[in-house]
């Protein structure tokens, strides 16, 4: 997933500010690589303080957690940083960036138990399934707030089409594509969407006044009527857990999930290549797919579980729900375009 959605603050442990080398440093060096392993993530992953403490004392590790930007800045550093690693284990690469950090030999092949369920959001056997494994689910899609239309007597947008009407002119927020991972999903469900005829319907939704910003939080937080501050756009990318999370005195949600615009994101976790560490790297890895972290994904960073079975919160039964037939790219596809596609969009955007 992607976004700035913690409801606890993970404690990172023990990493120097001068941000020296865990690998070097001879025999001390070593015997520090041996005692932590290191998780290189994005902003938004957290991690109750009570399973840091499971996963600590069950495998004698100190955890150490280095985070920044979103998915794809996270990548971007891997990409980066592959001949000399900053950690043992990279979590939050999604599918939309996969095939980037794949093929630029970030990871290294990791064989952990995956449980029941993980299989149908695993990566093709020639994308990376060897090397990355499915941690969590979500669909990206447009939300609005259905309070405020009502209020205002005016029918609530229900797809696509609807957002370049002039009845929803400058009422749409989305983050940007080039900056956030979530903004890149909603791009590629218009290239699922309309085929060859994505960038006129981006241009057609810039010209009804779409709003475009950096990242997730600040198009649902400050620009979302329903997000936490004053904002005043009651439409907005963001997932479809989202309703989950606006539940009103009554017990009604205020927003609603438009399901036929969602794309699906998922998130994995691998071991990187030239870990000082890759046992501790496998472990964690494991923890990650563990029922007990599994179930605390749903509060802790509003993404599904892939596990099978796996009990969700009981707000979620009723208001995420999820789409029976999200649009889809596949990771080849995305691969071979997503760096034009970028360019083309951040081309109609800025004219």
């Amino acid at each position: 997933m992607r976004c700035v959605r913690a409801l606890t603050t993970l404690i990172a442990l023990a990493v120097a500010a001068s941000g020296c080398s865990l690998a070097g440093g001879g025999d001390d060096g070593a015997a520090a690589a041996a005692a932590e392993v290191v998780l290189v993530t994005h902003e938004s992953f957290v991690l109750p303080d009570e399973l840091q403490a499971a996963f600590e004392q069950q495998s004698g590790l100190d955890l150490v957690v280095r985070s920044a930007g979103d998915a794809g800045t996270l990548t971007n550093k891997l990409v980066l940083t592959t001949d000399d690693p900053t950690g043992d284990v990279a979590f939050g690469v999604d599918n939309t960036f996969a095939s980037r950090a794949v093929d630029e030999g970030v990871f290294a092949p990791v064989e952990v138990e995956r449980p029941a369920g993980t299989d149908r959001f695993a990566l093709p056997a020639d994308a990376g399934d060897d090397r990355l494994v499915p941690i969590d689910n979500g669909n990206v899609c447009v939300n609005v707030d259905t309070t405020w239309f009502a209020e205002r007597g005016i029918p609530a947008p229900t797809g696509f089409d609807d957002l370049v009407q002039p009845a929803y002119r400058d009422l749409l927020v989305s983050p940007g594509a080039t900056t956030s991972s979530p903004g890149l999903a909603f791009l590629l469900a218009t290239v699922a969407q309309y085929g060859d005829g994505w960038p006129a319907y981006w241009a057609a939704l810039m010209d009804n006044g779409a709003r475009l910003t950096e990242g997730w939080a600040d198009a649902y937080q400050v620009d979302f009527t329903q997000g936490g501050g004053e904002g005043d756009r009651p439409i907005v990318v963001s997932y479809d857990s989202s309703p989950a999370f606006t539940i009103a005195e009554d017990g009604t949600s205020t927003t609603e999930a438009l399901l036929e615009t969602c794309f699906t994101q998922v998130e994995y976790a691998g071991v990187l290549a030239g870990a000082a560490n890759p046992a501790g790297g496998r472990e964690l890895v494991q923890f990650l797919l563990s029922p007990e972290v599994q179930a605390a994904l749903p509060d802790a960073m509003y993404v599904f579980p892939v596990v099978e079975a796996t009990p969700l919160p009981t707000d979620w039964a009723s208001f995420a729900q999820q789409p029976t037939a999200p649009l889809e790219v596949t990771p080849a596809e995305i691969s071979a375009h997503r760096e034009a596609w970028l360019q083309e969009w951040s081309d109609v955007t800025t004219r």
